[in-house]
């Protein structure tokens, strides 16, 4: 039996979306010939390609408008078509010596910009011509993007496609009549590709993962193709959209493009699903809905129903080609590149959230409520495999959160295995990153986090139930910024009975964690409420009215909603958005937060060395838990007899060294800890209550000692 998991147009293009290949990693471990294909990427490719863009040229070229950069984009088109093939190679890191030629003034052409966009070219320097070729290839890219959005279809997007159609719609009308449509020349595209998977894998299972609202129509598309001209084929849809948005559809006439929809964990519904067809058994299925007789039948009546994280299969990557993805620099700001510039391998350290309380977050859905962490050993052995099957040592941990103590356990593992790998991930500002263990995530390979602050206000941070202060966040992304980790933060604003007084405030802490280097970039998120959150299932205590009904024949999670209070959210938009931006490239950091605004808005009532004062407060962290491990970060120390019982004691790391006059039980004592805990050099680490029992018989004034103060703050890490 041929399995496909199938990503539909259109997600990322600079990295597999990891749903398909964990997926098939499991169905692969169970015996099964399963693949997975990036169709999204696919699609992405055909368009832009001199033959894509030919067929587009047919459609366009004649349009005239009364947009002045349209028209010249459109006149200029055959100019595109000529470089496109040779951008798109060097965006695919297939041949960097490209980027002299392409970095050429005039050379891409280029009309618009990003929106909002300054560009400021002297920011690459005289040496940077693969980074200000990467930005004029993206900037043609957007062009072209500009001509079929604005010509030819509003639905398309770089990263989604018919995205407004799905978001919440209470019922499957507009898109059930769209998909009567003929299908314009990026949905023949889509059409044209998905049949090359058939003709190319033969499958028996389709089943396409829908993460977002921007996949849905075009997995549709597909779909409906598939039904009307390979009808022995079955589809299955699951992801995390038929997750938090179709939990309640009693629509049949989904039914006509799919035969399975799961939800949740795929594995297991995919597995009963498979044996289910092989075996001729009908009804043994797990978190599955199906169309019998004419109506929606749900049926989880397996045995068992979930699999422990734990266990998990390596992900295949089979079907998945790793040199074709597309690196896009859309913006320069170093953290905020990292989401669409370069491969990264996607995977989860831990399922759920360790949290699990914050009050706007889908805390009721499983992919949140159920926390089930990997087995760190089994996890650093898949990260080796997948570095040799990708050939890529980038990975990218999508947790809804990382839990400090797995991230130790990942760091130390990292270390000691020598897989020299480059990642990052999503975390909490937990109290548990001190400055130690960022220092332990740095030497490991983490170049970046990403984590909530959301309202940067105390009284809100509390009625969300955060978890998390303004006073905790400063220390803590303090220690990230001290580690040279990046920090991007999560922000919201809106939130039912949040002032006009409390969204300038939050600004302005912004501000003052952004001009002190603790944030490096971050996105303003509107709050949105969803059906799966507490304030749902208790809008009275949030001050909030739900307008939406809850049991919409099609989709179900974004709410509308009235905010008691009467405030007018959306009027700050525009200028928490020109701030923040201006913020990410170090400008205006000493502007009054109002002159952002083209109204008049409440002064900041936030002390104005809020966050100055709390980094003049910190101190080196030198007590020591019984039961923390102790890593050293430094050469073996080197002992030199200076005779009469005296030794020069000399350590050394990448930046800092040290000298001491010490006896010789103590110098070998420190050699001692040194080699028991050199995790970077003989891959060993050391319980701190062990070194402290070693040392009752040896040197006792150690502890107290200005030698151990010193050695503690510059050469160990406690974690």
């Amino acid at each position: 039996m041929n399995i496909v998991l199938v990503i539909p147009p259109f997600t990322q293009v600079n990295t597999t979306y990891p749903s398909v290949t964990q997926l098939s990693g499991f169905l692969s471990s169970a015996g099964f010939n399963s693949l997975s294909v990036d169709l999204s990427l696919n699609v992405f490719l055909r368009i832009f390609s001199g033959i894509g863009l030919s067929e587009i040229y047919k459609e366009i070229k004649h349009i005239k408008t009364e947009d002045d950069e349209l028209n010249i984009i459109i006149n200029s088109f055959y100019r595109y078509i000529e470089v496109i093939d040779l951008v798109i190679e060097f965006l695919q890191g297939k041949n960097n010596a490209l980027s002299t030629l392409l970095s050429k003034p005039g050379f891409i052409p280029i009309v618009k910009n990003y929106p909002g966009e300054e560009i400021d070219f002297n920011s690459f320097g005289n040496i940077g011509i693969i980074d200000r070729a990467k930005f004029y290839s993206s900037l043609m890219i957007n062009d072209i993007y500009y001509v079929i959005n604005n010509c030819l279809t509003k639905d398309f997007g770089l990263s989604r496609y018919a995205e407004k159609i799905a978001i919440s719609p209470k019922s499957f009308d507009l898109i059930y009549n769209k998909l009567k449509n003929l299908p314009n020349i990026i949905e023949k595209i889509i059409i044209d590709e998905t049949e090359k998977i058939i003709n190319k894998y033969n499958p028996n299972l389709f089943c396409f993962s829908i993460p977002f609202p921007g996949n849905l129509y075009s997995a549709l598309l597909s779909s409906k193709f598939i039904k009307e001209k390979y009808s022995d084929i079955k589809i299955a849809f699951g992801g995390g959209y038929v997750n938090t948005e179709l939990r309640k559809l009693n629509d049949v006439r989904f039914f006509e493009f799919v035969d399975y929809l799961t939800f949740d964990d795929g594995e297991l519904p995919l597995l009963n699903i498979i044996n289910n067809q092989i075996n001729n058994r009908k009804k043994e299925f797990v978190r599955t809905l199906i169309k019998e007789s004419g109506k929606l039948i749900y049926y989880d009546n397996a045995e068992i129903k979930n699999i422990s994280y734990k266990n998990l299969s390596k992900p295949n990557y089979s079907g998945i080609e790793v040199d074709k993805y597309v690196s896009i620099l859309e913006m320069l700001n170093p953290m905020s590149r990292l989401w669409t510039d370069g491969y990264w391998n996607k995977l989860t350290i831990a399922h759920g959230c360790y949290w699990k309380k914050c009050t706007f977050c889908d805390i009721t859905l499983d992919y949140i409520k159920t926390y089930s962490p990997t087995d760190t050993k089994r996890f650093v052995k898949i990260i080796k495999d997948i570095t040799k099957e990708t050939g890529k040592r980038t990975f990218h941990f999508t947790d809804e959160a990382a839990p400090p103590s797995k991230l130790k356990e990942l760091a130390i593992e990292l270390i000691k295995e020598k897989a020299n790998i480059c990642w990052w991930g999503n975390i909490r500002f937990d109290n548990a990153f001190s400055k130690d263990l960022c220092k332990l995530l740095a030497l490991s390979g983490c170049i970046a986090v990403s984590g909530g602050i959301e309202i940067a206000e105390p009284r809100l941070l509390k009625l969300i139930e955060k978890g998390v202060t303004l006073e905790q966040a400063v220390k803590v992304t303090k220690n990230f910024r001290d580690a040279n980790i990046l920090v991007h933060a999560y922000l919201m604003y809106g939130f039912p009975s949040q002032t006009a007084q409390e969204t300038i405030n939050s600004l302005e802490y912004v501000r003052q964690f952004m001009k002190f280097g603790l944030i490096n970039s971050a996105y303003w998120h509107r709050f949105s409420l969803t059906a799966h959150s507490p304030i749902t299932q208790n809008p009275e205590k949030y001050g909030v009215k739900i307008l939406s009904s809850l049991n919409n024949s099609f989709a179900n999670n974004d709410l509308e909603f009235t905010d008691l209070t009467g405030i007018d959210h959306s009027i700050f938009t525009e200028g928490l958005n020109k701030a923040l931006y201006n913020y990410m490239y170090n400008n205006g950091l000493d502007i009054n937060v109002k002159n952002w605004f083209e109204f008049d808005i409440p002064k900041a009532n936030v002390k104005p060395n809020f966050v100055e004062n709390l980094l003049k407060l910190h101190k080196p962290e030198l007590t020591i838990e019984e039961n923390k491990t102790i890593i050293w970060n430094a050469s073996i120390p080197k002992i030199t007899d200076l005779g009469k019982g005296k030794v020069l004691l000399s350590i050394t790391n990448l930046d800092t060294e040290g000298n001491w006059t010490v006896d010789k039980k103590t110098a070998n004592f420190i050699n001692q800890i040194a080699n028991e805990s050199a995790l970077l050099i003989n891959g060993k680490t050391i319980i701190f209550k062990d070194i402290v029992n070693n040392s009752k018989n040896t040197c006792n004034n150690f502890w107290g000692s200005n030698v151990w103060r010193e050695l503690r703050e510059n050469f160990l890490l406690v974690v």
